[in-house]
Protein backbone atom coordinates (compact mmCIF):
# COMPACT_ATOMS: atom_id res chain seq x y z
CA UNK A 1 0.00 0.00 0.00
CA UNK A 2 1.40 3.33 -0.51
CA UNK A 3 1.63 5.80 1.83
CA UNK A 4 2.51 9.11 0.00
CA UNK A 5 0.16 12.60 -0.02
CA UNK A 6 -1.45 13.49 -2.73
CA UNK A 7 -1.13 16.51 -4.57
CA UNK A 8 -1.74 18.29 -7.75
CA UNK A 9 1.17 17.37 -10.16
CA UNK A 10 1.26 18.31 -14.32
CA UNK A 11 1.30 15.77 -16.54
CA UNK A 12 2.00 15.19 -20.14
CA UNK A 13 1.14 12.51 -22.81
CA UNK A 14 3.29 10.59 -24.43
CA UNK A 15 1.23 8.26 -25.97
CA UNK A 16 -2.76 7.63 -26.76
CA UNK A 17 -3.82 5.32 -28.76
CA UNK A 18 -6.82 2.99 -29.50
CA UNK A 19 -5.74 -0.59 -28.04
CA UNK A 20 -9.38 -2.54 -28.20
CA UNK A 21 -13.19 -1.65 -29.26
CA UNK A 22 -13.65 1.26 -26.85
CA UNK A 23 -10.74 0.41 -25.19
CA UNK A 24 -7.71 3.29 -25.51
CA UNK A 25 -3.69 2.88 -24.21
CA UNK A 26 -1.85 5.71 -22.86
CA UNK A 27 1.51 6.68 -21.56
CA UNK A 28 2.24 9.90 -19.15
CA UNK A 29 4.94 11.70 -17.64
CA UNK A 30 4.27 13.03 -14.32
CA UNK A 31 6.31 13.10 -10.89
CA UNK A 32 3.63 11.10 -9.86
CA UNK A 33 5.03 7.89 -11.05
CA UNK A 34 7.72 7.86 -8.38
CA UNK A 35 5.18 7.77 -5.47
CA UNK A 36 2.11 5.58 -7.16
CA UNK A 37 1.57 2.30 -5.32
CA UNK A 38 0.12 -0.66 -7.08
CA UNK A 39 -3.79 -0.62 -7.12
CA UNK A 40 -3.46 3.19 -6.24
CA UNK A 41 -5.39 5.38 -8.47
CA UNK A 42 -4.97 9.21 -9.93
CA UNK A 43 -8.19 11.85 -11.07
CA UNK A 44 -6.78 13.48 -14.33
CA UNK A 45 -8.16 16.96 -15.16
CA UNK A 46 -8.89 16.82 -18.93
CA UNK A 47 -8.74 20.06 -20.81
CA UNK A 48 -11.33 20.65 -23.55
CA UNK A 49 -14.63 21.50 -21.69
CA UNK A 50 -14.92 24.34 -18.68
CA UNK A 51 -18.11 22.80 -18.13
CA UNK A 52 -17.03 19.64 -16.56
CA UNK A 53 -15.57 20.89 -13.21
CA UNK A 54 -14.95 17.01 -12.03
CA UNK A 55 -11.68 14.95 -12.82
CA UNK A 56 -11.71 11.29 -13.84
CA UNK A 57 -10.79 9.02 -11.67
CA UNK A 58 -8.67 6.29 -13.63
CA UNK A 59 -6.06 3.14 -11.74
CA UNK A 60 -3.24 2.61 -13.96
CA UNK A 61 -1.20 -0.50 -15.77
CA UNK A 62 2.49 0.29 -15.10
CA UNK A 63 4.57 2.82 -12.88
CA UNK A 64 8.42 3.60 -14.01
CA UNK A 65 9.86 5.74 -11.17
CA UNK A 66 12.96 5.98 -12.75
CA UNK A 67 11.69 7.12 -15.89
CA UNK A 68 8.57 9.16 -14.20
CA UNK A 69 6.26 7.73 -16.99
CA UNK A 70 2.56 5.70 -15.79
CA UNK A 71 0.59 3.19 -18.42
CA UNK A 72 -3.28 3.90 -18.41
CA UNK A 73 -5.85 1.94 -19.94
CA UNK A 74 -9.01 3.35 -20.28
CA UNK A 75 -12.38 2.77 -22.12
CA UNK A 76 -13.95 5.53 -23.83
CA UNK A 77 -17.41 5.64 -22.35
CA UNK A 78 -18.60 9.36 -21.26
CA UNK A 79 -17.83 12.84 -22.78
CA UNK A 80 -14.52 12.77 -20.28
CA UNK A 81 -12.81 9.98 -21.58
CA UNK A 82 -14.11 10.72 -24.91
CA UNK A 83 -11.75 14.50 -24.95
CA UNK A 84 -9.32 12.53 -23.13
CA UNK A 85 -8.68 9.73 -26.17
CA UNK A 86 -8.68 12.93 -27.97
CA UNK A 87 -5.45 14.39 -26.37
CA UNK A 88 -2.57 14.29 -28.49
CA UNK A 89 0.86 13.67 -28.43
CA UNK A 90 2.55 16.63 -26.11
CA UNK A 91 -0.96 17.97 -24.51
CA UNK A 92 -0.97 19.16 -20.73
CA UNK A 93 -3.24 19.28 -18.14
CA UNK A 94 -2.86 18.13 -14.27
CA UNK A 95 -3.83 15.21 -12.10
CA UNK A 96 -4.78 14.68 -8.07
CA UNK A 97 -3.21 11.72 -6.77
CA UNK A 98 -1.68 9.16 -5.66
CA UNK A 99 -5.06 8.23 -4.39
CA UNK A 100 -6.34 5.74 -2.18
CA UNK A 101 -5.33 2.34 -1.10
CA UNK A 102 -3.41 -0.44 -2.96
CA UNK A 103 -3.53 -3.87 -3.26
CA UNK A 104 -1.09 -5.56 -0.31
CA UNK A 105 1.17 -8.50 -0.52
CA UNK A 106 -0.24 -12.41 0.58
CA UNK A 107 -0.02 -12.75 4.36
CA UNK A 108 0.72 -15.75 3.89
CA UNK A 109 3.09 -17.86 1.04
CA UNK A 110 1.92 -19.51 -2.03
CA UNK A 111 0.66 -18.79 -5.44
CA UNK A 112 -1.91 -16.20 -6.12
CA UNK A 113 -4.68 -15.98 -8.36
CA UNK A 114 -5.81 -12.61 -10.30
CA UNK A 115 -9.24 -12.27 -11.93
CA UNK A 116 -10.05 -9.18 -14.13
CA UNK A 117 -13.16 -8.38 -15.94
CA UNK A 118 -13.29 -5.57 -18.85
CA UNK A 119 -11.28 -2.59 -18.29
CA UNK A 120 -10.62 -4.08 -14.48
CA UNK A 121 -7.07 -5.36 -16.32
CA UNK A 122 -5.19 -2.25 -15.19
CA UNK A 123 -4.76 -2.60 -11.65
CA UNK A 124 -4.59 -5.94 -12.08
CA UNK A 125 -1.98 -5.97 -14.58
CA UNK A 126 -0.34 -3.74 -11.81
CA UNK A 127 -0.48 -6.43 -9.13
CA UNK A 128 0.66 -8.72 -11.28
CA UNK A 129 3.83 -6.48 -11.05
CA UNK A 130 4.32 -6.31 -7.54
CA UNK A 131 3.82 -10.05 -7.42
CA UNK A 132 6.40 -10.88 -9.75
CA UNK A 133 8.92 -8.31 -8.19
CA UNK A 134 8.14 -10.40 -5.14
CA UNK A 135 9.13 -13.24 -6.28
CA UNK A 136 5.54 -14.57 -5.71
CA UNK A 137 3.93 -17.11 -8.22
CA UNK A 138 0.60 -16.25 -9.81
CA UNK A 139 -1.96 -17.09 -12.60
CA UNK A 140 -4.52 -14.87 -14.28
CA UNK A 141 -8.38 -15.12 -15.54
CA UNK A 142 -8.84 -12.08 -18.03
CA UNK A 143 -12.76 -12.12 -19.54
CA UNK A 144 -14.24 -9.64 -21.68
CA UNK A 145 -17.63 -9.74 -23.66
CA UNK A 146 -15.53 -10.25 -26.90
CA UNK A 147 -12.92 -10.89 -28.43
CA UNK A 148 -12.50 -7.05 -30.29
CA UNK A 149 -12.59 -5.81 -26.55
CA UNK A 150 -9.17 -8.16 -25.48
CA UNK A 151 -6.23 -6.50 -24.96
CA UNK A 152 -4.16 -8.75 -26.58
CA UNK A 153 -0.59 -6.92 -26.12
CA UNK A 154 -1.20 -7.04 -22.15
CA UNK A 155 -2.08 -10.57 -22.54
CA UNK A 156 0.60 -11.27 -23.78
CA UNK A 157 2.50 -9.51 -21.59
CA UNK A 158 1.14 -11.57 -18.78
CA UNK A 159 2.25 -14.63 -19.89
CA UNK A 160 5.43 -13.40 -20.30
CA UNK A 161 6.34 -11.49 -17.06
CA UNK A 162 9.24 -13.02 -15.44
CA UNK A 163 9.19 -13.67 -11.93
CA UNK A 164 11.48 -15.54 -9.64
CA UNK A 165 8.21 -17.54 -8.66
CA UNK A 166 7.73 -19.61 -5.27
CA UNK A 167 6.08 -22.38 -7.40
CA UNK A 168 7.56 -24.08 -10.31
CA UNK A 169 4.07 -24.79 -11.93
CA UNK A 170 3.69 -23.36 -15.29
CA UNK A 171 2.19 -20.26 -15.09
CA UNK A 172 -1.42 -20.20 -16.72
CA UNK A 173 -3.59 -17.13 -18.44
CA UNK A 174 -6.77 -18.46 -18.82
CA UNK A 175 -8.52 -16.10 -21.32
CA UNK A 176 -12.70 -15.78 -21.13
CA UNK A 177 -15.32 -13.96 -23.76
CA UNK A 178 -19.01 -13.82 -23.03
CA UNK A 179 -19.24 -14.95 -26.77
CA UNK A 180 -17.05 -17.48 -27.29
CA UNK A 181 -15.00 -15.49 -29.42
CA UNK A 182 -11.67 -16.08 -28.26
CA UNK A 183 -10.49 -18.45 -25.17
CA UNK A 184 -12.84 -19.76 -22.92
CA UNK A 185 -16.50 -19.12 -23.99
CA UNK A 186 -17.89 -18.28 -20.36
CA UNK A 187 -17.71 -15.28 -17.51
CA UNK A 188 -14.31 -15.13 -15.54
CA UNK A 189 -15.81 -17.02 -12.45
CA UNK A 190 -15.99 -20.39 -14.69
CA UNK A 191 -12.51 -19.63 -15.93
CA UNK A 192 -11.71 -19.11 -11.91
CA UNK A 193 -13.36 -22.09 -11.00
CA UNK A 194 -10.93 -24.33 -13.36
CA UNK A 195 -8.21 -23.19 -11.89
CA UNK A 196 -9.19 -23.11 -8.21
CA UNK A 197 -10.34 -26.66 -8.00
CA UNK A 198 -6.87 -28.08 -9.34
CA UNK A 199 -4.52 -25.39 -7.75
CA UNK A 200 -3.73 -24.14 -4.45
CA UNK A 201 -3.73 -20.68 -3.78
CA UNK A 202 -3.01 -17.97 -0.97
CA UNK A 203 -4.29 -14.64 -2.28
CA UNK A 204 -7.31 -14.06 -4.83
CA UNK A 205 -7.11 -10.59 -6.44
CA UNK A 206 -10.10 -9.10 -8.70
CA UNK A 207 -11.16 -5.74 -9.96
CA UNK A 208 -14.17 -5.93 -12.52
CA UNK A 209 -17.98 -5.20 -12.80
CA UNK A 210 -19.12 -5.38 -9.21
CA UNK A 211 -21.77 -8.73 -9.91
CA UNK A 212 -18.26 -10.67 -11.06
CA UNK A 213 -16.16 -9.07 -7.94
CA UNK A 214 -19.12 -10.63 -6.02
CA UNK A 215 -19.29 -13.99 -7.54
CA UNK A 216 -15.07 -14.27 -7.20
CA UNK A 217 -15.59 -13.25 -3.80
CA UNK A 218 -18.10 -16.04 -3.09
CA UNK A 219 -16.00 -18.75 -4.62
CA UNK A 220 -12.40 -17.86 -2.78
CA UNK A 221 -14.52 -17.50 0.51
CA UNK A 222 -15.86 -21.14 -0.50
CA UNK A 223 -12.27 -22.58 -1.31
CA UNK A 224 -11.38 -20.86 2.32
CA UNK A 225 -8.60 -18.04 0.34
CA UNK A 226 -8.35 -14.84 0.89
CA UNK A 227 -9.72 -12.16 -1.82
CA UNK A 228 -8.67 -8.47 -2.48
CA UNK A 229 -11.26 -6.89 -4.66
CA UNK A 230 -10.92 -3.20 -6.17
CA UNK A 231 -13.83 -1.80 -6.42
CA UNK A 232 -15.42 1.41 -8.57
CA UNK A 233 -16.99 4.32 -7.37
CA UNK A 234 -18.12 7.76 -8.59
CA UNK A 235 -15.38 9.33 -7.16
CA UNK A 236 -15.94 13.35 -7.43
CA UNK A 237 -13.14 14.63 -5.56
CA UNK A 238 -10.46 11.27 -4.88
CA UNK A 239 -9.27 12.60 -1.16
CA UNK A 240 -12.91 12.58 0.71
CA UNK A 241 -14.05 15.78 0.32
CA UNK A 242 -17.18 14.77 -1.45
CA UNK A 243 -18.37 11.64 0.61
CA UNK A 244 -19.70 10.26 -3.07
CA UNK A 245 -17.93 6.93 -3.46
CA UNK A 246 -19.70 5.20 -0.39
CA UNK A 247 -18.82 1.27 0.02
CA UNK A 248 -21.68 -0.36 1.88
CA UNK A 249 -19.69 -2.48 4.69
CA UNK A 250 -20.67 -5.86 6.29
CA UNK A 251 -20.38 -5.08 9.95
CA UNK A 252 -22.43 -1.93 8.86
CA UNK A 253 -21.89 1.66 8.28
CA UNK A 254 -20.09 2.95 5.17
CA UNK A 255 -16.47 3.41 3.83
CA UNK A 256 -15.11 5.78 1.26
CA UNK A 257 -13.80 4.04 -1.62
CA UNK A 258 -11.43 6.81 -2.49
CA UNK A 259 -9.74 6.65 0.79
CA UNK A 260 -10.24 3.34 2.63
CA UNK A 261 -10.26 1.82 -0.92
CA UNK A 262 -10.44 1.10 -3.55
CA UNK A 263 -9.06 -2.19 -2.53
CA UNK A 264 -10.65 -3.66 0.14
CA UNK A 265 -10.78 -7.38 1.59
CA UNK A 266 -13.59 -9.21 0.18
CA UNK A 267 -15.36 -10.06 3.60
CA UNK A 268 -14.90 -5.82 4.54
CA UNK A 269 -17.76 -5.69 1.72
CA UNK A 270 -21.86 -5.61 1.89
CA UNK A 271 -22.29 -7.41 -1.81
Amino acid sequence: MGTASVAEQEFSVLLNEQAAEGIWRAKIATPVAASIASGQFMNLRVPGDGSHILRIPLSFKHADAKANTIELLYAVVGEGTKRLSQMRVGGVSTLVGPCGRGWWLPKTEGRALLVAGGVGLPPIFAAAQQLADAGIGFDVVVGNHTAERHLVKEIDELRSMTAGEVCDCERRVVVCTDDGTLGLNGFTTDGMKELIETRAYAQVYTCGPNVMMAGVAKMAMEHGVACQVSLERMMGCGFGACSCCNVALAKGGYALCCQDGPVFDAQEVAW
